[in-house]
């Protein structure tokens, strides 16, 4: 599989977009008006404490308060295991570790109190009406190493097996530690295998830095305020993603070019070469094939080149995803009806696992395949679905609930979806997506005014209708217009109002 980085910049927005096999597999928006707050430190002040929830909010300086459960103020072992998986450490195996598990959680109430400042970092997006998910265990992800000042501990990576350069990497930690008086603890990625001293060495001085500076601005600082900021958006992704998997960084921006240039030659200089700065006159979104696939994913119906197709429904508490033969009959005559349901359902499971991705979508995920007699085709289709999540980045677990085809993804969710970054909910239809129709008006009013008639004191009745509705009072439910005249013994005149929204009405007697 082929990789590509495309990254287009106007100084407003930055949208960054991962290629795989010339598709856009992933893609990250950030706009200077509305950066994410994921990895941002702030001096907060506990605004309340909820015992029966064992948790609190947390004044952060937000639109709304920080939720910050007990589990994320108490630095416990289990904590630090979920901080790092699959990272080693030096705390004491076997029946020491037991005993520490079983030493009696604190409360929520014996850690803090209203008015008290805390440190905290973002650790999830605020989403809807729900305000950023905090903790005041702040770790701080660098290329080789993984900060944590709240820890006094070094690790290393499992993945890094040889035990002369899991010894060396902590060598070169603990000498610096030492040199400096540096406190806090480092988790030492797998990306530090093999690295030179300096590598590592200059990943420990930004953190001393870094963390110097949010000291003093703690100590200088009035509550809520933020103390440090995460990178920019592609800073971020060239840290977590750059490999030599990558073919090519195209940017159409100079001056972002020349920043990420600086970046690739300091973290992996052999891939310098591959950073190009795009120039031709045509939008680069567009000359790759992005834009045309965020536009498609911004609608709920995705085509699939069988002639099948999904239909993606978004909601505040989960996504459900159904998959349509819809043109797609299958080719040979002779063909059964199972083969064609099986090849349009394995096609759609790859095609629902890009568009998961595409969208960033989360949480409780429901895939409604079509339905297949066959149990080993239903499995077929389960292990296909679960086969494109492990190209997956983030966690996600896929559970086979049914003998129809059901199938349940939970997928960990740490920021908005593209949909929710792009889009805003619909002023007229208020976010429904349906308004109701002219048919449904043209009843209401003549029930509206069948109630309020004896209180019409008047010759004649004006209705202020969208045009919409007088269309439809006059042509297809005159006779509604009929027995508004009738019911009331007044003449009724209907004016047409192009301000009204379709569903309002104005009634005046005159």
């Amino acid at each position: 599989m082929t990789k590509e980085m495309i990254v287009s910049s106007n100084g407003h927005e930055t949208i960054v977009a991962i290629l795989e096999d010339d598709l856009a597999a992933e893609i990250f928006v950030e706009r200077e008006r509305q950066r994410g707050v994921v990895g941002n430190v702030y001096k907060g002040r506990v605004s309340k404490v909820l015992p029966g929830m064992q948790s609190s909010f947390i004044d952060i300086g937000l639109e709304r308060d920080g939720f910050l459960y007990v589990d994320d103020v108490i630095n416990t072992l289990e904590e630090f295991e979920k901080l790092e998986a699959g990272e080693d450490d030096d705390e004491p195996k076997g029946r020491d570790r037991d005993r520490d598990r079983e030493k009696p959680p604190s409360k929520i109430e014996e850690l803090l109190r209203e008015g008290q400042e805390i440190l905290v970092q973002v650790v999830k997006e605020p989403l809807g009406t729900k305000g950023a998910r905090l903790t005041s265990h702040v770790t701080m992800p660098g290329r080789f190493l993984v900060f944590m000042p709240t820890v006094d501990h070094v690790g290393v990576s499992r993945k890094i097996e040889s035990r002369e350069e899991r010894g060396r990497l902590r060598g070169i930690v603990r000498e610096f530690r030492d040199a400096h008086g540096f406190t806090g603890g480092v988790i030492i990625r797998t990306a530090a295998a093999g690295r030179p001293k300096e590598d590592i060495v200059s990943d420990l001085e930004a953190f001393h830095t870094i963390w110097t500076e949010i000291r003093q601005k703690m100590e200088s600082s009035r509550a809520p305020a933020v103390v440090y900021r995460e990178q920019s958006l592609v800073s971020k992704l060239l840290r977590d993603l750059l490999s030599d998997e990558f073919q090519a960084i195209r940017i159409d921006n100079p001056q972002e070019h020349q920043r990420v240039l600086e970046l690739v030659e300091r973290i992996l200089p052999n891939l310098a070469p591959r950073v190009t700065l795009y120039s031709k006159p045509f939008p680069i979104l567009e000359e790759y094939g992005v834009q045309a696939e965020i536009d498609k994913a911004l609608k709920s119906k995705v085509w699939l080149k069988s002639g099948g197709s999904i239909v993606i429904n978004q909601t505040e508490a989960l996504v459900a995803i159904d998959v349509n033969t819809g043109r797609y009959v299958g080719k040979k005559s002779s063909g059964r009806l199972e083969d064609t349901i099986v090849k349009t359902n394995l096609e759609a499971a790859q095609e629902i696992v890009r568009q998961i991705r595409l969208r960033d979508l989360g949480g409780i995920i429901v895939l409604d395949f079509i339905d297949m007699e066959e149990k080993k085709n239903r499995q077929k289709i389960f292990q296909a679905a679960e086969q494109e999540l492990r190209k997956d980045r983030s966690p996600s677990k896929a559970l086979q609930v049914s003998d129809f085809g059901l199938v349940i993804i939970t997928r960990k969710r740490v920021k908005q979806s593209l949909e929710r970054v792009l889009t805003e909910p619909c002023p007229y239809c208020s976010g429904t997506g349906v308004i109701k129709s002219s048919s449904t008006i043209c009843y209401e009013i003549l029930s509206e005014i069948k109630k309020i008639g004896p209180d019409l004191n008047g010759h004649r009745i004006l209705l202020r209708v969208n045009p919409d509705i007088a269309r439809a009072l006059k042509e297809e439910e005159s006779a509604v217009l009929r027995d508004l005249r009738q019911s009331t013994g007044k003449d009724v005149t209907i004016k047409s109002d192009v301000q009204l929204h379709h569903e309002q009405f104005d009634v005046m007697a005159v």
